[in-house]
């Protein structure tokens, strides 16, 4: 076997094309689409090249042929945040079921992230935001996987953990049907705050969407960043998403609490593109686009899925929570609202609150993906992902 890396076109295009070849015969897998996956190896399009750096390889077996891919990276700003050793990143793994293969391609990340002083990997992540390709399924294979989520066979939990990696957290996908009943506590957290009228919750409008990132900033910043590894995002970055997102954007789907006028809750959710793109095969060329759109006006997605949830920590354990998502039950269950399924993605199993959140919502756990960390020093006492209070 030989392992190289990836520097030429015709290596990008093998390693674009391999999951193609090894999920063939698996009708849940939606191809990603390549311009996505390329956009986490490119400087100019991804920010984390600006405080990191990354190399991506294929192996090849004796007759030349792909067998597998892999990625690592370090981000500057996440190496000691809330880690015990510095610690890099592996990603975009793919392989056939061979344990030598997976090994000479895990192999390959240790060595490169060892020479830039790593000594531990978190695995399979991605070189960017936690929201996309990050975690190795491990249940839910019967369902498809929602846009930018990981979805792979069954056996690289066995392939992971046989090397050595060990569970960091635990990340949870809830599914629920959207007129499905709600947990009776929400509506009591709701009336509660209904008594205050600095309180107001409601959805943006599309005159709003300007303020969409400065809202996001706020709220992510202060409910989320400086525990454990969650970066703070800055103006760029949460402009960046908006943008990224806007082509997708539905104003219904962008609910905000508010306290004084100033956003101080948010329960973002996205139409779920992947039930449009699995009709492009990958590609957003002229023909992609045309398709996209007529699926899009067509209402083919019935599908909405959660992509952040918090509250500031200053209006926690005021009913907030509960009032936010009963202000968004009046919408999501009239009848006009086109998602008819409800997932709720990305709830790490470290932070009880969320679940608990969540568990009111309803619904039941759909996929559950694993963030492995594999220590290069093997006798280091091992602790997971500590709990959020």
């Amino acid at each position: 076997m030989l392992i190289r890396e990836v520097q030429t076109q015709e290596d990008i295009g093998e390693f674009l094309s391999l999951p193609i070849r090894l999920y063939r015969q698996t009708p849940q897998w939606i191809r990603p689409l390549d311009a996505d996956i390329e956009s986490v190896f490119n400087p100019d399009k991804n920010k984390s090249f600006r405080g990191g750096a990354c190399a991506r390889w294929i192996l090849k077996n004796d007759q030349g042929v792909t067998i597998g891919r892999v990625a690592a990276f370090v981000l500057d700003k996440t190496v000691h945040k809330g880690n015990d050793q510095p610690t890099g990143g592996m990603g975009f793994f793919e392989c056939i079921n061979d344990q030598p293969a997976a090994f000479m391609l895990f192999d390959q990340c240790k060595t490169w992230l060892s020479a830039r002083g790593m000594e531990a990997m978190d695995g399979p992540i991605n070189f960017g935001n936690r929201d996309r390709w990050w975690g190795l399924l491990v249940e839910g294979y019967q369902y498809e996987p929602n846009y930018q989520c990981n979805y792979n066979f069954p056996y690289y939990q066995t392939l992971f953990e046989a090397y050595g990696f060990k569970l960091y957290f635990n990340q949870l996908t809830y599914l629920r049907k959207t007129l499905d009943p709600l947990s009776e506590r929400l509506a009591v957290k709701a009336k509660l705050i209904a008594q205050n009228t600095r309180y107001s919750f409601r959805h943006l409008g599309k005159h709003e969407l300007d303020k969409l990132p400065e809202y996001l900033r706020i709220v992510y910043n202060r409910a989320w960043a400086n525990r454990a590894e969650n970066p703070e995002l800055t103006h760029a970055q949460a402009s960046l998403i908006v943008k990224q997102m806007k082509p997708i954007l539905d104003v219904r789907l962008l609910w905000f609490g508010f306290y004084d006028q100033e956003p101080i809750a948010f329960f973002i959710s996205l139409p779920e593109i992947n039930q449009i793109f699995k009709h492009v095969n990958g590609k957003l060329n002229v023909w992609g686009k045309a398709k996209f759109l007529w699926y899009k006006l067509t209402g083919a997605n019935k599908k909405a899925f959660g992509i952040l949830f918090g509250v500031v920590p200053e209006h926690q354990g005021t009913g907030v929570d509960g009032a936010l998502i009963m202000a968004a039950r009046e919408l999501y269950q009239s009848a006009h609202f086109p998602y008819e399924d409800f997932e709720m993605n990305w709830i790490g199993d470290f932070n009880p609150k969320m679940i608990q959140v969540v568990e009111q919502v309803g619904g039941f756990v759909s996929k559950r993906h694993i963030t492995y960390r594999k220590l290069f020093d093997e006798h280091k006492p091992f602790t997971r992902h500590p709990i959020l209070r």
